[in-house]
């Protein structure tokens, strides 16, 4: 009771440094205290029931899928045998199967341009509900976009650092969010865990990029990093700009592709319930893994599909997972 009393209190310190970050910046600059929950060895040490965290060598696919009822509410209750994988339209014999609260390494890409000036309070709403969630053993690092896209902090498990620099920030400019996924998954590349995920806090307005969408596709597969959006918008859409109309179709086209999901946000009542469906994506998800009948290291793009063995399941669950990965070369 104590302890979840104090995080309630550290998230609420977090909150309100957000709110007087936006009216006194100089005011802001004493960090949030967030207290995250038990980590699984902490769990494990105090006699908790635990899941062994999958971990298998590269020849392996593997595959995060979450599944829910039409209403959002996570199917936890599956076996391997009600799961069925193609590849290519080709059967896949899954080898290893697990559901478990393994450590996510995260990024955090926070939109700084000037369409979101007036949401800056929204997206320090939605840093917290992803804090509030998190396991002690995530790591994260944040990036800062607007004209140009800029890693503000490398990974870490300090979260009081992130949320202190959030709590700072001072949008202004234009955007270049394709940009900044880029710099993202090339930041990827350094995660210690083997779940990989980029949370967008954005009006999904992109009016400055070098980068294309075509080449950003690409760059995901390759990651192996689940996008999930928190696309902030204007209730009043006729206030929007032609690029944060055209947001949320590019938010949820680029987080369908990887397996997570777009959250679009209008109002700061969305954000409690928005928060705990983040939570149950993120943390309730079960990994398939494969080895693929197709063992030739061409480089090309294999495309993957999903079954559930259960009755009436096209109308009564929902899936979200990987959509395909790229052959290894030799």
């Amino acid at each position: 009771m104590v302890q979840a009393f104090r995080h309630a209190a550290a998230l609420a310190v977090f909150v309100e440094l957000c709110a007087i970050g936006s009216v006194f910046p100089a005011l802001a600059d004493e960090p949030a205290q967030i207290v995250p929950r038990r980590s699984s060895r902490a769990a494990a040490a105090a006699g908790l029931e635990t899941q062994t965290v999958l971990r298998v060598d590269s020849s392996l696919v593997l595959i995060p899928v979450h599944v829910t009822t039409p209403y959002g509410s996570s199917v936890t209750d599956l076996k391997k045998e009600d799961f069925t994988l193609f590849e290519d339209g080709v059967q896949q014999t899954i080898t290893h199967f697990a559901q478990d609260d393994a450590p996510v390494s995260v990024g955090l890409l926070l939109d700084m341009s000037g369409s979101m000036r007036n949401k800056m309070a929204t997206v320090c709403e939605a840093a917290t509900e992803i804090f509030k969630f998190a396991n002690p053993d995530d790591e994260f690092f944040l990036v800062e976009f607007n004209g140009r896209a800029k890693l503000k902090i490398p990974f870490t498990q300090d979260w009081q650092e992130i949320s202190s620099e959030i709590a700072r920030a001072k949008p202004f400019g234009l955007t270049a969010l394709l940009d900044a996924i880029h710099l993202a998954v090339a930041q990827m590349k350094h995660a210690r865990n083997m779940r990989k995920a980029i949370f967008v806090l954005s009006d999904g307005g992109d009016n400055h990029s070098r980068r294309n969408l075509l080449q950003l596709r690409d760059a995901l597969v390759e990651s192996d990093a689940q996008v999930y959006a928190m696309g902030i918008f204007d209730a009043d859409s006729s206030k929007r700009s032609t690029e944060e109309r055209n947001g949320p179709r590019l938010l949820n086209e680029v987080a369908l592709e990887t397996g997570g999901r777009d959250f679009p946000i209008h109002t700061g009542s969305e954000l409690d319930n928005i928060g705990v469906q983040l939570a149950r994506q993120l943390r309730n998800q079960y990994i398939l893994g494969y080895s693929p009948t197709n063992a030739v290291s061409d480089g090309k793009y294999r495309r993957v599909s999903l079954k559930l063995a259960i009755p009436s399941a096209e109308s009564s669950v929902r899936t979200y997972y990987r959509r395909g990965y790229y052959a290894p070369i030799q």
